[in-house]
């Protein structure tokens, strides 16, 4: 298995994630991440921390056309007019012409997708961004999203980890051909501690977490984005890309999914999931 590229937006199915980072730390791990060879850097205007992204870019050896850059913007932004000025805003402190991917990154409770997605198809049309996506969308809002937006719809961002069921979702997405990415990949940590990946970790030397993530890579169409912090941990994540997981040790990982296992769905965002 190694890294390669999915779907009309040529996303490379292993990235770096960087929600939650102390000041300071997402600058100083988007330069080790490209040094150590990811090529994907996922960032969020919720994530505040856009600009020091940027500045790990720019201050890397990596040409920016080499570098697949993501970020999100917010329903409170998704009027026409707001949505053009987030992304205008999220341009200048990124430090970059163009922004790779460009996500709605939880659906709107309040704004159709009909006053949204033209304005990402303008965006999308003047050069500011390559592809648009969605985030935490059901399968009833992609299939919605799939009759507005003209461009190809690049991806919808969402939890998926060994103990959460997204079955209904995949299937959709698979039937679609529509790449998923992986949120959450590490269920906030909970994959270091399950039995199951710790003794399939230990059969092939690694870690859980790169178990964890090496299981992700198994499904087609899929895209993980561990998140870290901490650079000695770069080099493990990005060589779960080489790890092959036998059909019974998937089978047994796809095993651990269980009703409660979504960790993320705040109150004031979160859709009625498919499941």
């Amino acid at each position: 298995m190694t890294i390669k590229n999915i779907g009309p937006a040529a996303i490379p199915n292993l990235g770096l994630g960087t929600f939650k980072m102390q000041e300071g730390e997402a600058r100083e791990i988007t330069m080790a991440a490209l040094a150590e060879g990811y090529r994907h850097i996922d960032t969020a205007q919720a994530y505040e921390n856009e600009a020091e992204v940027g500045e790990g870019i720019r201050a890397s050896a990596t040409p920016r056309d080499q570098v697949f850059l993501t970020t999100k913007i917010l329903p409170r932004d998704f009027a026409a007019d707001s949505f053009r000025k987030a992304t205008e805003a999220s341009l200048r402190a990124l430090g970059t012409d163009y922004i790779d991917l460009l996500l709605l990154h939880w659906p709107s409770k309040d704004v159709p997708l009909s006053e949204t997605l033209p304005m990402l198809d303008q965006l999308i049309s003047e050069g500011k961004v390559r592809f648009g996506g969605v985030s935490n969308f059901t399968v009833p809002m992609l299939r919605e999203a799939a009759q507005i937006l003209k461009a190809p719809l690049a991806t919808n961002q969402v939890e998926l980890h060994p103990f959460i069921d997204q079955s209904k979702l995949r299937a959709y997405m698979d039937e679609v051909a529509l790449p998923l990415e992986a949120y959450a990949p590490l269920a906030q940590g909970q994959v270091m501690q399950n039995a199951t990946i710790r003794e399939i970790a230990e059969t092939h030397g690694t870690s859980a977490a790169a178990i964890a993530v090496a299981w992700l890579l198994s499904k087609p169409g899929v895209i993980a984005l561990p998140k870290t912090a901490k650079a000695e941990r770069l080099a493990g994540n990005l060589a779960a890309a080489e790890i092959n997981l036998s059909a019974d040790e998937i089978a047994r990982i796809d095993a651990l999914a269980r009703p409660d296992g979504r960790i993320v769905s705040p109150d004031t965002l979160a859709p009625a999931w498919d499941d």
